[in-house]
């Protein structure tokens, strides 16, 4: 009678054998039969093994508890693989498994030498390996225990052993939090639940650098050392458990049990002691690739070789090195078992760097008690581990790495367990360094198209904030978790803070007003990355490393110069959270990307520069402010073409000349930039001047072409209309008025009508005589004179342009409309005659005689 009974299946890949390891081991304890844990886990290691590995299919776990026995069936969809011949098969232990490595029936011998019974069912496109463990008979009072230790070997503790118990939600939110997790970590139960775990979590690994704290909760069970943030900010070194659980309905969840790591072994798992005569003590050479390898993601391949290496040496810890290209320095790639600082990911140190002897990481070695002679390597720091074996990985005679596995009881390793995990080591060290060099020229292309994309958005806007803002953008989170522009000022002024930027925007605030009270970096052109540690300095000396807001903020921090043109124009700070290191590519990298914003920033000053040098000389050829006129309307609309950077031609001008008249210009200059300009001014301030001598229209304009043709090859020519009004008291405006070259004015009648207001006359600056004469009209009230540049009637959209006729069309809509209106409906029609923006310099003029009011 089967009384209770549990299932799982699992994907063929190298993960499944553990996997199914975890899930039978949890089964079987959560039915309370530890007795037969052992036994079952290591003959569904070997079954599901041979269903993922040599069939290739997904095995199906099933664990039956009846009265009697355990039942556990595997099954797979290879069912063409046959059965080993037995009858050749000797019956001793010693004979039955003298050949280790071989793959067929390896697993059926297993179950034979260690189960009550077994068999083998085939079924349409399926193939059942079952076996049964008898149940021992309990005794009450009896439960699963270790060897009685001396007092010696017990753990020691310095006060009361608090255990947390934590329980996470399947999206990572934290569900539970005990009491002796408030005394642990300062964190009141109110304040963490129902926030995300990875904020108190100081997870070591990385996405794509070993498993990360999401895939680590997704698994049936683990333990290990990590970091957790205390309230005060401060990371604290635990070690876990976590057990993945189901609730009635059936959702998941994962239970964490976490005391300090100085009290670890009330978790940690007892190391087993294994029979001599056992399987597993007479096993061949280790393999630390079980399952297929892969070489998409070097940090998972990496992360089970160090714990596999760690299980089948039955050790503590394991750390795995890789070197860099040039064999100089070794850089921590993965670890299980170190405390959080030994785990710091990419931490880089020389290779050889302690120089005592049996040091050498080119020769494997055991290190008996590392408590008399010291660690070997900085990760085992304060570790507490005794006993270790490194080997190093070779690649053709070419140091490619090292592996280490540690165990805290002294003397744990020999020679021999040495030479095993050096023979592992060679196998596994090809496949490394192919993954290695697969990820290192992944790295090489994905920095190339980024430096591509980066260089594309920078030389896209000259702008100068929004250079600052792609620059910060570009960085933050490719490079680093925050950024800091800093820009310099002129004649070698000190940097100032531009932009700030931070992954989570809600910590932009923080970070700013933290720079804003750290001394600016100084600015060394030196080329490459220096490590800056005022920001830190600066919230020691503030006392805000206790601040929420600065929490896990404030990691290795790195400025870069931004040099343009043989000197410094800036600096680039790049920031990751505590707890992080910076890799050695990603600041070549943040260098390369330093040069491009550098050029970038440089060319946005000078063009924002010249902008403003160009805005300030356009407003000085327009008269800052029109007059008033007694009895006559003004209203002027003035719009510049392009990017802003160009003086343009266009210019006008309205002023007194003696009381009770006033003159008024509009015109054109040929061209744009500083020789169109020169001849603005000249025009402008010439036409004041003559005016004011008393001279009249034709005059003025005859002495002005003299003195553009004066200007020799820097002259231009210009149209102009140039006009004298002076207000009646009638209520009538009597206007004189030369248009040399210019559109004709338009006159807007009170009836509607419109027609031009004065004759073409020769342009000025190409003929030394010219013949002008002026013409002379009167506004009645309610009348209009409309004077524009070409850009009003030069407007176009494809084939069609608005022309004169357009604009007279225009204008008759104005009936009985103010100056000021006149001149917004002129130029809401230029604007809508296309949809794309004027392309040339736009002025409009208009003048009007109100209407009389009646008493």
């Amino acid at each position: 009678m089967v009384t209770a009974r549990a299932a799982a299946t699992f994907d063929p890949d190298g993960r499944s054998a553990a996997a199914a390891r975890g899930f039978v081991r949890d089964a079987l304890l959560g039915w309370g039969l530890p007795e037969v844990v052992d036994d079952a886990v290591v003959l569904v290691s070997e079954l599901v093994t041979n269903a993922v590995v040599h069939a290739g299919t997904a095995a199906e776990v099933c664990c039956l508890r009846e009265e009697e026995h355990i039942r556990v069936e595997v099954t797979d969809h290879h069912p063409e693989r046959g059965l080993p011949a037995f009858a050749d098969v000797p019956v001793t232990a010693s004979d039955r498994y003298a050949d280790p490595d071989g793959e067929g029936g390896r697993g059926l011998l297993m179950c034979s030498a260690l189960s009550a019974c077994w068999g083998v069912e085939y079924s349409a496109g399926r193939k059942t390996v079952w076996f049964r463990l008898p149940l021992p008979e309990h005794i009450l009072g009896t439960r699963y225990a270790v060897p009685a230790a001396p007092g010696g070997e017990l753990p020691s503790t310095d006060g009361p052993v608090h255990v947390a118990v934590v329980q996470i939600a399947e999206d990572g939110l934290v569900l539970a939090w005990n009491p002796d997790a408030e005394a642990m970590f300062q964190h009141a139960a109110e304040a963490v639940l129902g926030r995300a775990w990875a904020d108190f979590a100081a997870w070591p690994q990385s996405a794509g650098i070993g498993l990360g704290l999401g895939e680590t909760l997704r698994l049936a069970r683990w333990e290990g050392s990590f970091g957790l943030r205390r309230a005060d900010g401060e990371v604290v070194d635990v070690y876990g458990q976590q057990v993945r659980v189901r609730d009635t309905e059936g959702v998941p969840s994962t239970l964490c049990l976490l005391v300090r790591e100085v009290d670890r072994s009330v978790l940690r798992s007892p190391a087993r002691t294994v029979p001599a005569d056992s399987p597993e003590a007479t096993a061949g050479p280790l393999d630390l690739l079980a399952g297929p390898v892969t070489t998409d993601d070097l940090g998972a391949l990496l992360q089970r070789t160090v714990e596999r290496a760690r299980d089948l040496l039955d050790g503590d810890a394991a750390y795995l090195l890789l070197t860099t290209d040039d064999e100089t320095e070794f850089e921590v790639r993965a670890a299980t078992g170190l405390p959080a600082g030994g785990r710091r990911r990419h931490t880089r140190f020389p290779v050889g760097h302690s120089g005592q002897r049996f040091d050498s990481a080119r020769l494997p070695t055991v290190h008996e008690d590392l408590s008399v002679r010291g660690a070997p390597v900085p990760v085992l720091a304060e570790s507490g581990l005794r006993s270790l074996i490194t080997v190093p990985l070779k690649v053709e005679g070419r140091l490619v790495g090292s592996l280490g596995v540690a165990a805290a009881a002294p003397g744990r390793y020999d020679n021999e367990d040495a030479l095993r995990l050096q023979f592992a080591a060679d196998r596994v060290a090809l496949a490394l360094e192919s993954a290695r060099l697969t990820e290192l020229e992944r790295l090489r292309r994905g920095s190339l198209s980024f430096l591509v994309e980066a260089s594309d958005l920078l030389a896209g806007t000259l702008e100068h904030e929004q250079t600052l803002a792609l620059m910060a953008q570009m960085a933050v989170p490719t490079l680093a978790s925050w950024c800091a522009v800093y820009t310099t000022g002129e004649n070698g002024a000190a940097a100032s803070l531009a932009f700030v930027l931070h992954e989570d925007e809600d910590r932009i605030d923080a970070l700013r007003a933290l720079l804003d009270k750290t001394p600016t970096p100084d600015s060394d052109p030196a080329p490459g990355a220096r490590f800056w540690k005022a920001p830190a300095e600066a919230a020691r000396a503030a006392g805000l490393t206790d601040s929420p807001e600065l929490t896990g903020l404030l990691g290795e921090t790195v400025v870069l110069p931004l040099a343009a043109r043989n000197r410094v124009i800036g600096l680039l700070a790049l920031g990751v959270q505590a707890g992080d290191r910076f890799r050695q590519e990603i600041l070549e990298l943040a260098e390369d990307l330093s040069r491009r914003a550098a050029l970038a920033l440089d060319n946005s000053r000078l063009y924002s520069e010249r902008t403003a040098t160009s805005q300030a000389l356009q407003r000085s050829l327009l008269p800052p402010e029109l007059p008033d006129i007694p009895g006559v309307e003004v209203d002027v609309f003035y719009q510049a073409a392009g990017e802003g950077n160009e003086v343009g031609g266009d210019f006008y001008d309205l002023f007194p000349i003696r009381e009770g008249t006033y003159g008024f210009a509009i015109g054109d200059v040929c061209g744009t930039g500083p020789e169109a300009a020169s001849v603005t001014g000249l025009a402008r301030h010439s036409l004041r001047l003559l005016a004011r001598e008393g001279l009249d229209a034709p005059q003025v304009l005859r002495r002005l072409n003299a003195a553009i043709l004066d200007e020799g090859s820097r002259s231009r020519f210009l149209t102009l209309l140039y006009g004298e009004l002076t207000p009646r008291a009638d209520g009538c405006t009597e206007l004189s008025l030369v248009c040399a070259g210019h559109p004709l004015p338009l006159r807007l009648r009170v009836d509607g009508q419109v027609d031009q207001a004065a004759t073409p006359q020769p342009l000025l600056g190409v003929m030394d005589e010219l013949e002008l004469t002026a013409e002379h009209l009167v506004l009645e009230p309610g009348e209009v004179l409309l004077c524009v540049t070409d850009g009003v009637t030069e407007r176009r959209e494809g084939l069609r342009m608005l022309g004169d006729d357009g604009l007279a069309q225009v204008l008759t809509g104005c009936t009985g409309l103010t100056a000021g209106a006149v001149a917004a409906r002129v130029q809401r029609a230029v604007e809508r005659f296309a949809p794309e923006p004027p392309s040339d310099d736009m002025a409009i003029l208009t003048l009007r005689v109100p209407t009389q009011r009646t008493g």
